[in-house]
């Protein structure tokens, strides 16, 4: 499913037109990043969970010459599966 056939879904089953649905979609995309962006987690009762992890500076190659560098410190964004989310697509 890409982003168009999202929002056809969300169209069909919240009864509003695509043009609502996108900017539904696009609302939430930017609540979550913004709250992200702020340093603040996003919690999604039975969805998951989306936050910011801090990843250490390390020493790494270059995959074209070989050559040793260091990666510097960063952030990066996760999520976690809430558990209904997790039940959903578990496979029996």
């Amino acid at each position: 499913m890409n982003k168009s056939d999202l929002i056809a879904k969300i169209s069909a089953d919240a009864g509003i037109n695509k043009v609502q649905a996108t900017a539904a979609l696009q609302a939430v995309e930017r609540g979550v990043m913004d709250a992200l962006a702020n340093g603040e987690d996003v919690s999604m009762t039975g969805f998951g969970t989306f936050s910011v992890k801090e990843t250490a500076a390390r020493a790494g190659r270059n995959p074209k010459t070989g050559e040793p560098i260091e990666i510097a410190a960063g952030k990066k964004p996760v999520f976690k599966a809430g558990q209904a989310f997790k039940n959903a697509v578990k496979v029996v």
